[in-house]
């Protein structure tokens, strides 16, 4: 059997294509369904390498019982908020400000004009733990359809409206003092920090890249050795954990325990580009190797595995893959990670496994202690253990158990490529060219940046969010525009081609024409009058990646488009003041807003200026500026024909200087 979803390219709407449940995607036919039929709907809202997801499908979704409450009283909606998180972001508000906590699967039921009236997150089958199981909940909700129908639709008009209150906040007259704020931000972090073992809070624990680089801005601004030595003692025990794949390369979605050792398995590109980007930095502070080891990682595993051939790059890795080859059909979490001492063994022979398993913490019975599901039974997840002893024979090591990996059932690769995902990565990319001085990784954000001109950009110029297999689709939202702006700013000041800062300009002046909020200032996450949407919203959250505002307010900023990047702050001024702690990329943005710009303007042949570029790179000095031979600037020009470097801040500049270390010396 198949349902509608089988015409559908999202992996995870695909995954669901085979069930008994009718599922139809999120639109009109959908919604004109639910009209005539007069049915509410369920809502399903996931992506294809959750782990929980893929749980509820097995429990629910392919339970001929369960899929018939839902193909009679209700019609079934399948969205994959990868794709639509627009939809997700109103729906994920909905079921946080009802039950308190949120997540995926996320399940809601809406009237048949999208209003919300019940949500929660995972459900099982059957009542288990003192918790109704969803075949109960799906025939309650059913009889209450036909019952109490006037009160479940006055309830979801009037959720609707304290939403739009509650997500709504004027403007300010007056933006705060950003020293203030930042004093704010890095107190709680400091009351929140581990610090033992990195990171903040306990169990579990993400990485959430947004508080590292606002730490890491503060140490540069104020001098804070202590908001350092938060982010390095975090990046190092990250990298000592389970959490980052010690023989593949890049970091798994976030860790169940407090020291970085179990991960959930899950890979996703957004998490490895701003990682990559949090030990650039760490290494150009610092200068110690490792930072820039774990970063060279992180690169080459994105280019072995998570690449298209055209240059684009993948979503995600699953969490779950397949225990044995011989039943193909079984999943187990993190399977193709994990290894058995025998394992061990006949892939490096007794001595070198045992010195392995003294480096990364094998034991013969397996070393993971707490396995509630059982799923570790056995098995070991690398982690180090001890230092290296030994860097070569460790390197070989590594080699070996990589390529006997490779000959296991990978995880199921989710090979949509989207924009927003795909620009964060040319900006890692872009950053490693400029602090490794490795030229690939030029050609690989390059390679990106061309596949999104060529292939997701329709005829009239409107920016596209996901291609895959041959297909560009669905209209970019604010991320979309915001993070290729940011790409392509950085990928010019890594090679200086004038195209790409020209698109930067050209698509922040779309961002502003589709999204601003002309009245009130910041930009909405879609566009105006899209009735299949209940609310319109500004997102404002920096979670596992930077809001679109915080983004689109720095790009203004690198553009020098002061004005409007204050107005837009000033909308979310209640945000940075009452709920700091959600928006450290604003705070970064707010504070960049109140300090002299700095500009540095190179002069000369492009390859002549290389060594005062690479100069410039080897710093850590966040929002400085790099143009070479301006067009509207003509007086910057060579001395004495070599090729300079102008050191402007506020708008007035020093002499120029024609010596790298004179350069270094400057900046210093």
């Amino acid at each position: 059997m198949s349902n509608r979803l089988l015409r559908e390219k999202s992996p995870y709407l695909q995954q669901h294509a085979h069930n008994p449940v009718d599922w139809l995607p999120w639109g009109e036919e959908a919604f004109e369904k639910a009209r005539t039929e007069d049915k509410p709907i369920f809502l399903s809202i996931g992506y294809s390498t959750c782990h929980w997801c893929h749980v509820m499908e097995r429990e629910s979704f392919e339970n001929d019982d369960i899929a018939q409450i839902l193909n009679r009283s209700f019609i079934p909606i399948k969205v994959d908020r990868e794709e639509r998180p627009d939809v997700d972001r109103v729906y994920m508000t909905f079921v946080q400000a009802t039950t308190g906590s949120g997540g995926w699967p996320m399940s809601v039921w809406l009237t048949p004009d999208l209003k919300p009236f019940y949500g929660g997150t995972y459900f099982p089958p059957d009542n288990r733990y003192g918790r109704p199981g969803f075949g109960s909940i799906l025939t309650q909700l059913a009889s209450a359809w036909i019952t109490n129908r006037p009160q479940i639709e006055q309830s979801g008009s009037g959720v609707i409206e304290e939403l739009k209150r509650v997500t709504t906040s004027p403007a300010s007259a007056t933006l705060p003092p950003e020293s203030d704020i930042r004093n704010r931000l890095f107190l709680a972090f400091r009351r929140s920090f581990d610090t033992k073992l990195g990171g903040f809070g306990g169990s579990p624990k993400f990485p959430r890249p947004v508080s590292l680089n606002f730490l890491l801005r503060e140490c540069a601004w104020s001098k804070n050795d202590e908001a350092l030595e938060m982010v390095l003692l975090t990046l190092r025990e990250m990298a000592k954990g389970g959490m980052y794949d010690q023989i593949g390369g890049g970091f798994h979605r976030y860790s169940v325990d407090a020291r970085w050792f179990v991960p959930h398995f899950e890979k996703m590109l957004y998490d490895q580009a701003q990682l990559a980007i949090a030990y650039l930095e760490a290494y150009q502070i610092t200068g110690e190797r490792l930072y820039a080891d774990v970063a060279r990682d992180i690169f080459e595993y994105v280019l072995r595995d998570m690449r298209h051939p055209e240059g684009g790059f993948y979503s995600a890795e699953d969490a779950d893959s397949v225990i044995d080859p011989a039943k193909s059909q079984e999943k187990g979490e993190g399977a193709f990670y994990i290894w058995s001492a025998e394992e061990l063994v006949a892939v490096l022979g007794e001595k070198d496994a045992d010195a392995l398993s003294r480096r990364f913490g094998v034991l013969k019975d397996g070393n993971v202690l707490e396995d509630p599901h059982g799923e570790f039974t056995g098995r070991n997840i690398l982690y180090q253990a001890q230092p290296s002893a030994d860097p070569v024979a460790e390197s070989a090591w590594r080699g070996k158990l990589l390529a006997a990996r490779g000959r296991r059932i990978r995880p199921h690769l989710d090979d949509k490529i989207l924009t927003a995902w795909n620009s964060l990565m040319i900006s890692a990319f872009a950053k490693g060219a400029q602090v490794l001085g490795d030229a690939r990784y030029a050609q690989a954000a390059r390679a990106a940046a061309d596949f999104i001109r060529n292939k997701m950009f329709t005829s009239h110029g409107i920016l596209l969010r996901r291609w895959r297999d041959g297909e560009a689709a669905i209209p970019g939202f604010l991320d979309d525009y915001a993070f290729f702006a940011q790409a392509l700013l950085d990928l010019y000041e890594t090679d200086f081609q004038q195209a790409d800062r020209d698109l930067a300009v050209k698509l922040t002046a779309d961002m502003r024409s589709l999204f601003e909020d002309a009245n009130n200032g910041g930009f909405f996450s879609t566009v105006e009058g899209d009735n299949r949407l209940v609310l319109r919203m500004k997102e404002d959250y920096d979670g596992a990646e930077p809001s679109g505002n915080s983004i689109a307010i720095s790009n203004l900023l690198r553009l020098g488009d002061q004005e409007t990047a204050e107005r837009a702050l000033r909308a979310f001024t209640a945000t940075v003041e009452r709920q700091t702690m959600t928006a450290p990329q604003m705070v970064i943005a707010l504070a960049a807003s109140q300090r002299a710009p700095q500009q540095i303007v190179f002069a000369g042949g492009r390859s002549q200026v290389q060594s005062l570029i690479d100069a410039v790179h080897k710093r850590f000095s966040p929002f400085r500026l790099l143009l070479l031979n301006p067009a509207d600037h003509p007086e910057f020009t060579p001395v004495d024909g070599k090729p300079a470097a102008y050191v402007c801040e506020n708008f007035v500049c020093r002499l120029p200087v024609t010596d790298s270390s004179d350069l270094e010396r400057l900046l210093t």
